[in-house]
């Protein structure tokens, strides 16, 4: 029975056993040809090649190789060259890339024929580079025209102005292909970030979740071939809107609104950074909810004693009441500066016509800040002052003119005043001094810092005090 089934099989189903029998020297021959492809490459010696990679990588992709410790191959996941410990020019010698691994894959049969070296794609891992403030424009540029396919993977960036560094980017994935195609993640200040070129590369988003920053860049060339452009962007709840325009080492920023239900802000200024880093703003204030000080932590400010260190700026804040406002403060300008941690200002304000002036100095950077304030009162009409801070004393119509100079320690809560003159004929003793500062400790500095503004303090203040 098992014989006529068989000699059945064989005679109907012949040719197609005869297949089989015959593909699967095919096959065979096939594997061993695979095998062979991705074994003998392994038995090169590729520093005969190093001059052919090391052309066709500055020719196609403007990278450099000035040495190459080590170059293997590797079959697997996909046949590539693997070079290791590289030193590297990119794009532009004042570029300094320094490579760990980069893996070049060959296209199939430049694998055994150098002399038409062909390459599908580039990876660079483990990569630190330098790069000059002005190159950053240009590499960008250069990474999202490049035709060639290239992909950079745990990339730490430093940016410099010369030789001193102005930010840092870590763990940056870059790729021209693929459907991560022209997008850039990374950290910065160690906070999550990514960008997402559009098809135009002059526009671009910008997002750090963490700190809940997402923006929109539009980048052009003006009339003389400068780059301008604007941004519109969210930071936290804050809506931000400016145009900015780059020359060289300076940014200049005009039409810069900042705006949510407790701050409208509206600044013009530039950020310069050559000779070194300096941010120079005129802001107005044109809206402003004052419980915003409440919230102002002033230790979270002092404890960045290395970003202060670095930042230079010149600022003047403008703000005007609005006609038939019930604001205390009618105008207000201040201006600061603040350079290698030490900041100094200049207040002016005004209530119902009457000035107000103060000059303060404090080292940012100290581990406990002492404020020096040098400050001088020009009121015209004491009744009318004492009336709008809604305080109930009898007082006749008379200028008031106080001057008063001393220092704060603001984290300790101390205050100490060294002169207190008032309308040329009252000069404080030593007695008084001190009594000032008792009261001024118990009653204004019985909390935070920021609660010395609070107008229901400082009425009590001066029930104390007259």
């Amino acid at each position: 029975m098992i014989k006529k089934i068989y000699i059945t099989i064989n005679n109907k189903f012949s040719s197609i056993f005869k297949f089989i029998f015959f593909i699967r020297y095919l096959i065979a021959i096939f594997f061993v040809a695979i095998v062979l492809f991705l074994l003998i490459p392994h038995f090169f010696d590729y520093k005969k090649k190093e001059r052919v990679i090391i052309n066709y990588l500055l020719k196609n992709y403007e990278i450099e190789l000035k040495k190459i410790e080590k170059i293997q191959f590797k079959s697997f996941p996909t046949p590539h060259l693997f070079l290791s410990n590289l030193k590297t020019n990119f794009h532009k010698e004042s570029i300094n890339l320094k490579i760990n691994n980069m893996k070049i894959y060959p296209k199939l049969f430049s694998i055994f024929n150098y002399d038409n070296f062909q390459v599908r794609k580039i990876e660079l891992k483990n990569n630190n580079a330098n790069v000059n403030i002005y190159e950053i424009i240009p590499l960008t540029k250069y990474l999202l025209n490049i035709e060639k396919k290239i992909s950079i993977k745990n990339l730490s960036l430093k940016i410099n102005d010369k030789n001193r560094p102005v930010i840092l980017f870590e763990e940056i994935n870059f790729s021209n292909y693929g459907y991560k195609k022209n997008k850039i993640n990374g950290l910065v200040f160690n906070k999550k970030f990514r960008i997402n070129f559009e098809n135009e590369f002059n526009k671009f988003n910008l997002k750090i979740p963490d700190i809940g920053v997402s923006s929109n860049i539009n980048t052009f060339k003006d009339d003389n071939s400068k780059l301008a452009g604007s941004l519109q962007g969210k930071v936290l709840k804050l809506n931000l809107k400016l145009d900015f325009l780059l020359n060289q080492g300076t940014v200049k920023i005009n039409n810069f609104l900042l705006r949510d239900k407790k701050i409208f802000l509206d600044s013009d200024g530039y950020f310069d950074f050559k000779p070194y880093f300096k941010i120079k703003l005129t802001s107005q204030i044109k809206d402003i909810d004052l419980d915003l000080l409440k919230n102002l932590d002033l230790n979270i400010i002092f404890a960045k004693k290395d970003l202060l260190k670095r930042i230079n700026s010149e600022n003047i804040i403008i703000f005007r009441s609005k006609k038939f406002s019930r604001d205390l403060i009618s105008q207000l300008e201040i201006q600061t500066n603040l350079a290698y941690g030490r900041l100094t200002t200049s207040k002016t304000f005004s209530i119902n016509g009457n000035n107000f002036f103060c000059s303060n100095e404090v080292n940012l950077i100290l581990d406990y800040p002492v404020l020096y304030f040098n400050c001088l009162l020009n009121f015209s009409d004491k009744k009318s002052l004492y009336k709008k801070l809604k305080i109930d004393l009898k007082t006749q119509n008379e200028p008031l003119n106080l001057k008063v100079i001393g220092n704060l320690n603001i984290l300790n809560k101390k205050i100490n005043f060294d002169k207190v003159e008032m309308n040329n004929n009252y000069n404080a003793s030593q007695e008084d001094l001190k009594f000032f500062k008792n009261s001024f400790e118990s009653i204004l500095f019985d909390g935070n810092f920021n609660e010395i503004f609070r107008l229901s303090k400082i009425r009590k203040f001066i029930y104390e005090i007259n």
